[in-house]
């Protein structure tokens, strides 16, 4: 894993992060038995639980039992904190599922492609998220043994400029994934085929 380089994972986790609300979506959508229930959302995260206890329980417990270089020093803030940071992740994976349930229910009840308020989830998540990122990190600077450090420190006009430019980002993603929705969704013309005006017969020749 050290060979990987810092970009390496950013890939990776964008690979993952991006293909997230999709499939979690399709996984749901196989799992619900009719329209209008919630089964199949909760059989979803009920997967997504089980791979989070496969991939974030068991596989670092076992590291942590074979190699000395896994193990951790287990401080009260490092256990409250790293709890909490699980506690989001969850609450967020459990919003983006009901978020395009609810997304696709909306669109139905107003008569609309059920994709048509869908593709704005993950457009809008992944534009507010560094947003609120960047808020949080200008005022909370916790240092070791000291969690609550709390100073503003003002990030300067480069935010505004970046908060318009991942709406202006976001709001291209949308209208360019509205386009190829509309145009897939558009009813196939059938192609005629000119038919020109028989030719006249000439004139048979007196008998």
């Amino acid at each position: 894993m050290n060979s990987i380089p810092w970009w390496g994972y950013v890939i990776l986790a964008g690979l993952a992060w991006g293909t997230y609300v999709p499939i979690i979506f399709y996984g749901g959508t196989e799992l619900t038995t009719k329209p209008g229930t919630i089964g199949g959302r909760l059989a979803s995260i009920l997967c997504v639980g089980g791979a989070y206890f496969v991939m974030g329980v068991l596989i670092p417990l076992v590291l942590m039992s074979l190699r000395e270089d896994a193990r951790p020093d287990w401080k009260t803030n490092g256990l409250i904190f790293s709890s909490l940071a699980g506690v989001a992740g969850a609450v967020g994976a459990i919003c983006v599922i009901f978020a395009s349930k609810a997304a696709v229910d909306q669109a139905k009840l107003d008569g609309v492609n059920p994709a048509t308020y869908r593709m704005y989830i993950a457009p809008l998540i992944f534009g507010l998220a560094p947003v609120i990122n960047t808020l949080i990190s200008s005022i909370w600077h916790p240092k070791p043994g000291n969690p609550f450090n709390f100073t503003f420190e003002p990030p300067g006009w480069k935010l505004a400029v970046g908060i318009l430019l991942v709406a202006l980002g976001a709001g291209l993603v949308l209208f360019s994934q509205e386009d190829a929705e509309a145009h897939k969704a558009a009813p196939l013309v059938p192609k005629v085929e000119p038919t020109g005006t028989p030719p006249e017969m000439p004139p048979e020749a007196p008998k």
